[in-house]
C-alpha cells in the first residue's frame, strides 16, 4: 500500500468530483494509461478508480468518482465527506486494461468511464498515432473534464449529447477506421454492449466497471492446496474461493469482489481452474473472488 493525502476535492462535473492524491512518503508508485488503484476509505471500504492524471507526475495520482444514486457507501462518502488534508491509503496501480501499439486509435467514452481513456488519448497522440474520441453523455454538463478535452485535443474530440442527437451511430464510427485501427471503449453497460455488437472482437478492448451477467453451473465442493504454507483448505459449494482462503488465515488482498478489479488475483500452479471473471485471467492466475475450479483440487502458489 501507498499512503497519501487528499490534495484537492473538486467538481468537475455534475455528480462527480475529481481527487488530487498526493504521495505522503515520497514519489508514488509508476503507472501506464488504463491503470487504476484501490482506495482504502475511512469508512472501511476499498473502491477501484481509473488513474485518468498524467503518468509522468510520480507526485501525485488523480482519479474522478461519480456520486452514484445506488452507491453502496464509496462514492457517497467522498462526495458527501471526504475532505482535504485526510490520508488515504491506495495500493499499487493495476493495468487490466493496456493500451496496445497501434496506428489509429478510436477511443469511445460514456461518462465517467472518460477516465482511463483520457492518459490513453494523450500517450496515443504522444506516440504519433492517429487518434480520435467519441465521448457520449446525457448533457456537456454532466461530462467530466470536456472543457479540458477539447482545449487541449480539438478536432480530435467529437462530443455526442444523447439528450440532443440520441444514440451514437458505431456502425459509422465503424466504417471510417482503418484496417489496423483499435478501439478502445468505457462507460455504461448498454453503450459497451452496443459497441460489442458492432465493433470486431479482434480490435476492440473493453473496461466495464460491473460485470457481465453469466450463467454457471452450480458450484461443487473443491480442495485447495496451498503449496507454500502446506495447507489445504476446503472450498464449500456456496463459498468463494477467496472467502475460504481468509477464513483459513490466508489473507487475500480484494477489492470489487464481483471479477472487474483484479485484487484478488492468485498464481496457480496445479488443477483446473473454472474463470468466472470479466478481465480474462491470463495463464498462470486466477480471480479468487469469483472463479472455481473444474478440477476435484487445485494448488495454489500461497
Amino acid at each position: 500500500m501507498q499512503r497519501t493525502i487528499v490534495e484537492k476535492v473538486e467538481p468537475v462535473a455534475e455528480g462527480v468530483v475529481s481527487l488530487l492524491l498526493r504521495g505522503a512518503d515520497g514519489p508514488l508508485s509508476s503507472w501506464e494509461p488504463g491503470a487504476h488503484i484501490d482506495l482504502t476509505l475511512p469508512n472501511w471500504l476499498t473502491r477501484q478508480y481509473s488513474l485518468c492524471g498524467d503518468p509522468a507526475d510520480r507526485d501525485a495520482y488523480r482519479v474522478a468518482v461519480r456520486h452514484d444514486r445506488l452507491s453502496r457507501g464509496g462514492s457517497e462518502y467522498i462526495h458527501l465527506f471526504l475532505n482535504t488534508g485526510r490520508p488515504l491509503d491506495v495500493s499499487l496501480p493495476r493495468n487490466n486494461f493496456p493500451l496496445r501499439p497501434a496506428p489509429e486509435y478510436l477511443f469511445v467514452a460514456g461518462g465517467i468511464g472518460i477516465t482511463p481513456l483520457l492518459p490513453m488519448l494523450t500517450a496515443a497522440v504522444e506516440a504519433g498515432a492517429s487518434a480520435r474520441l467519441l465521448y457520449v453523455g446525457r448533457s456537456l454538463a454532466t461530462m467530466p473534464f470536456a472543457g479540458d478535452l477539447r482545449a487541449v485535443h480539438g478536432s480530435r474530440v467529437r462530443m455526442h449529447v444523447t439528450e440532443t442527437h440520441g444514440r451514437p451511430d458505431f456502425a459509422a464510427a465503424a466504417a471510417a477506421l482503418g484496417p489496423e485501427a483499435l478501439v478502445y471503449c468505457c462507460g455504461p453497460t448498454t453503450m459497451l454492449d452496443a459497441a460489442e455488437a458492432v465493433f470486431c472482437a479482434q480490435r476492440l478492448y473493453l473496461e466495464r466497471f460491473r460485470p457481465v451477467d453469466k450463467e454457471f453451473a452450480p458450484g461443487e465442493a473443491f480442495d485447495v492446496h496451498c503449496a507454500r504454507s502446506g495447507r489445504t483448505v476446503r472450498v464449500g459449494a456456496e463459498e468463494s474461493l477467496l472467502d475460504a482462503l481468509n477464513h483459513a488465515g490466508l489473507r487475500i488482498p480484494s477489492g470489487c469482489r464481483e471479477g472487474v478489479c483484479g485484487s484478488c488475483e492468485i498464481p496457480v500452479i496445479g488443477g483446473e481452474p473454472e474463470h468466472r471473471d470479466d478481465i480474462g485471467a491470463p495463464p498462470g492466475l486466477m480471480y479468487s473472488c469469483v472463479s472455481r475450479a473444474r478440477s476435484s483440487d487445485l494448488t495454489v502458489d500461497l
